[in-house]
């Protein structure tokens, strides 16, 4: 009997020696900055297909924060588990194709916002205008949801809302997802908490009735910065919202997506799933978007940066050639 449990010892020695093997070899393999196996701008096969364009920020911050490069290539394998769905990714800020926003039916924006938001560069803002005056869905993640007071009264007519500088708030704090309102976007999202850059004291439209709360929670009174967040304390505030335009077009705006491991938890990631669909104005299965995740895929399509250099931007990529 001895011999045998000696020899099942064994046995199981060589599984994990095995298993860590394969891991290591994995790991040596893969290069985590090597973003050329994302395919970029490659449009549906079929135009029936249901087509999402997601558009990345050039790289921004450090090391896992600001992977909008990274983040879409995982929000697209995500979109790719909903059958019927074709995502189409670009890289650095726009699209190289003037083919790529044709035909789409949401457009999901990760990248820096403010007086450099991307859209409202060059004739970009003429571009998106033309889309959501035929309806497009139009979600804008983390930075992206933040634009210049300038632009208040266009942005929200297309967000419901928008991170406005010296009145908004941007504070590093765990919020605890307590309660998850009913709605298609929420399909199959539990209650969760999350450490992450979670802004607050969102500039609204005037009439609040025309935006849907999505996630609500109480931040610590001591990250209250900004003149008018202060007059709240220990107010519930929104930190994801869907707001439904006047000429029937779906947007979704969320605070969250600072730190790309985020990704790493369901809820999170099904959340914003479920949202990208809604905006499509696709139905959101009742147990929620479909959003396994090789946890190994969050170490992939990185943004480089040089060692020593902390959050110095580096120089934005030569830009490549798009696909077909």
């Amino acid at each position: 009997m001895q011999r045998y449990g000696l020899l099942a010892k064994a046995i199981m020695l060589a599984g994990i020696l095995l298993f860590t093997g394969v891991a290591v070899a994995w790991a040596a393999d893969v290069d985590p900055y090597d973003q050329s196996g994302v395919p970029l701008e490659v449009q549906p096969p079929d135009p029936a297909l249901t087509k999402i364009v997601l558009v990345a920020g050039h790289a921004s911050h450090g090391p896992g924060e600001h992977e909008f490069f990274a983040g879409c290539s995982v929000l697209m394998k995500l979109l790719q588990q909903t059958p019927g769905v074709f995502p189409v990714m670009a890289r650095d800020d726009w699209p190289n194709n003037p083919k790529t926003f044709e035909g789409a039916k949401a457009l999901v924006f990760f990248m820096d916002g403010g007086n450099s938001h991307p859209i409202i560069q060059k004739n970009h803002l003429e571009e998106v205008h033309k889309l959501m005056d035929s309806g497009v869905g139009f979600v804008n993640l983390h930075y992206a949801v933040e634009y210049p007071k300038s632009q208040a009264d266009i942005i929200l007519s297309w967000l419901g809302g928008y991170y406005e500088t010296g009145y908004s708030i941007n504070p590093h704090w765990k919020a605890d997802l307590k309660t998850i309102p009913p709605h298609a976007i929420t399909h199959g999202v539990k209650p969760f908490a999350i450490q992450d850059e979670w802004y607050y004291n969102i500039r609204f439209q005037p009439d609040p009735r025309e935006v849907t709360p999505i996630l609500r929670a109480i931040p610590p009174d001591e990250t209250r910065r900004t003149p008018d967040s202060k007059k709240h304390p220990g107010r519930e505030e929104i930190l994801a919202w869907a707001f439904n335009r006047e000429n029937g077009g779906r947007s979704f705006g969320f605070t969250g997506g600072h730190f790309h491991k985020n990704w790493g938890d369901e809820n999170f990631r099904r959340l914003v799933v479920n949202a990208i669909l809604w905006t499509a104005k696709l139905d959101v299965p009742a147990e929620g978007a479909r959003v396994d995740l090789d946890p190994r895929n969050l170490e992939k399509n990185l943004d480089r940066w040089t060692p020593g250099k902390g959050k110095e931007r580096p120089k934005k990529p030569a830009e490549k050639k798009s696909g077909s």
